[in-house]
């Protein structure tokens, strides 16, 4: 295998048949042209003795002048040293041949292409940093945006959690408050009712004391120990009951059916003149909306027949049925 004496570049022309040929030819034009010029400035050079000779002819003849004394000729002048002949310079050499450009050329277009895919790498390299940069500032803001809303979700909900637990607190607090208000009423109520109850017996026993001092001294036949009022004891009649029923249960206003029959027991304190001055559930039906119906019948009522006798018990007790 042949190697060629001139490395071909990678993006130089193909080389032209017979460039060595040409090569050799211009490099013989050249030896004879420096050689040439060599003898010619080597001629030039030699130096030249130049001789002359004139005679001086008169177009007229004239007479000779008598001659001269001359005195004795003065020593003789050293003789003057020849000037020297400039030299010659010596003769310029050729210029060399030129080169053939198209290597160069080929060179040049190599490195300016070399030159301009450099840059277009850093180019590249520089946008792709410029992305890198910019994907990374948005994953950047986007973590911390979720970072932000997941603070802002737990802040919410711990806000939430807070909210809660102070309205259940408010709604316990107002529970207690409202217990310990219906106790307080409850104990208030029990407490008057107390004060009524001691009230009432002691207006009963106030009274009970004065009847029977009157009735004693009227002449009334009960024993020391008896509690009724009048002169002799006595009852109301076997129909007094009914008759009260009967004077009561009209007023009765009952919404809806009754189912079977039950009884409500009711026990009412009457003055003299028939006069309803209390009334209470003794004992309840089991049916809560027909021992309301039954007292509210009883309010309506307000005043009671007087018995065949012509007085009212103070202290009567009723049972009421539906069915009855």
């Amino acid at each position: 295998m042949n190697t060629p004496a001139t490395p071909h570049l990678e993006f130089a022309p193909p080389a032209q048949p017979g460039m060595r040929r040409a090569w050799l030819i211009a490099g013989v034009a050249h030896g004879l042209l420096f050689l040439a010029l060599a003898l010619a400035t080597a001629w030039k050079t030699q130096p030249q003795k130049i001789q002359a000779e004139a005679e001086l002819w008169s177009a007229t003849p004239q007479a000779a002048a008598p001659k001269l004394q001359e005195p004795p000729p003065p020593p003789p002048e050293p003789e003057p040293k020849p000037t020297p002949l400039p030299q010659a310079k010596p003769p310029q050499p050729a210029p060399p041949p030129a080169p053939d450009n198209s290597l160069r050329d080929a060179q040049i277009a190599l490195e300016k292409k070399k030159l301009e895919e450099k840059q277009k790498e850093e180019a590249a390299e520089r946008q792709r940093k410029a992305l890198e940069k910019k994907k990374k500032e948005a994953e950047e803001k986007a973590a911390k945006d979720k970072a932000a809303k997941e603070k802002a979700q737990k802040d919410k909900a711990a806000q939430d959690k807070l909210a809660q637990e102070k309205k259940e607190q408010e709604k316990k607090k107002a529970a207690e408050k409202a217990q310990a208000d219906e106790k307080k009423r409850q104990q208030e109520q029990a407490r008057k009712a107390a004060q009524d109850k001691a009230s009432q017996a002691q207006a009963d026993a106030m009274r009970k004391e004065q009847m029977q001092r009157v009735q004693g001294l009227a002449g009334a036949s009960g024993d020391a120990n008896a509690t009724g009022t009048a002169l002799k004891s006595s009852g109301p009649s076997a129909t007094y009951a009914g008759r009260l029923v009967g004077r009561i249960k009209p007023n009765i206003v009952y919404p809806g059916d009754v189912v079977g029959n039950p009884q409500a027991e009711v026990e009412m304190r009457v003055a003299p003149d028939g006069v309803i001055q209390s009334r209470r559930l003794k004992k309840s039906s089991g049916n809560k909306a027909w021992d309301d119906a039954v007292l509210r019948a009883i309010d309506k009522t307000e005043v009671l027949p007087k018995d065949t006798d012509g007085r009212v018990p103070p202290l009567i007790e009723l049972v009421f049925r539906p069915q009855d």
